[in-house]
């Protein structure tokens, strides 16, 4: 009876690999949010599973070819190949998603006076990012990646207007820190689904004369872009105040 061959061993290797690789990569979000894993020790994951995945690419290939001489399947090499295409995909999806936005990590719709942060202080202890506005340079990057980044007006008294924003403010899921309608400031935290990353919010209600001003700033703890998460919150938190 003819045994028709099997996968050649570069295939199987290069499977493996791929597998290894895109589960690494799969598993540095969860590990990084329970602590196991520090920023530093998260990206050194990130970049060594592309690595292997990129390795296992160019044994896929040898494998495909192998294979093909052999007479043996080939799916086993073109799985390995599915797999690696996955993993470096999407870091090269976030790649480009990052070359599209400024590397900034701090949105206000106030770049001429931002708002303050006063509770969350004790919260960020450590934090590799300063709570101090970037200045002109980052009001100019901003300004240019996200001119729809500005104060939201409602009509209604600043009380009332109050309410809203901390109504609002918890249906986006954040952690609250601090609610002061007498100063009319909100505080709060963000955690990013994936990885954990936490963002510090603060919103501030000040009185117009045809209603209340909404003023939002979102900043993150550690990195030095954001890939423009903190926009995104921004703008979707005021598109929510603004339809409630």
């Amino acid at each position: 009876m003819y045994d028709e061959p099997k996968a050649s061993g570069v295939s199987r290797l290069a499977a493996w690999l791929g597998a290894v690789s895109l589960i690494v990569l799969a598993s540095t979000g969860p590990l990084h949010r329970i602590g196991l894993f520090g920023l530093a020790g998260t990206f050194n994951l990130l970049k060594w599973a592309v690595y292997g995945a990129l390795a296992a690419i160019v044994l896929a290939i040898i494998g495909i070819i192998v294979d093909v001489r052999r007479e043996a399947p080939t799916s086993t090499a073109l799985m390995a190949m599915l797999m690696s295409f996955i993993a470096t995909g999407s870091i090269a999806a976030l790649a480009w998603k990052a070359s599209r936005v400024p590397p900034i990590h701090d949105v206000t719709t106030d770049t001429m006076q931002p708002p303050p942060f006063l509770a969350v202080l004790p919260l960020r202890e450590g934090a590799l990012n300063p709570v101090e506005y970037g200045g002109p340079d980052v009001a100019a990057q901003q300004k240019k990646a996200f001119p729809d980044i500005v104060p939201l007006t409602l009509k209604l008294p600043p009380a009332r207007a109050f309410d809203r924003a901390l109504a609002a403010a918890r249906a986006m899921g954040w952690d609250l820190v601090a609610s002061d309608p007498a100063g009319g400031r909100i505080e709060a935290t963000a955690t990013t689904f994936w990885f954990g990353f936490k963002d510090d919010v603060v919103i501030r209600v000040t009185p117009e004369p045809d209603g209340s001003r909404i003023d939002v700033r979102s900043l993150s703890r550690v990195g030095g872009g954001d890939i423009g998460a903190n926009a995104a919150r921004v703008r979707k938190y005021l598109a929510a105040l603004k339809a409630s």
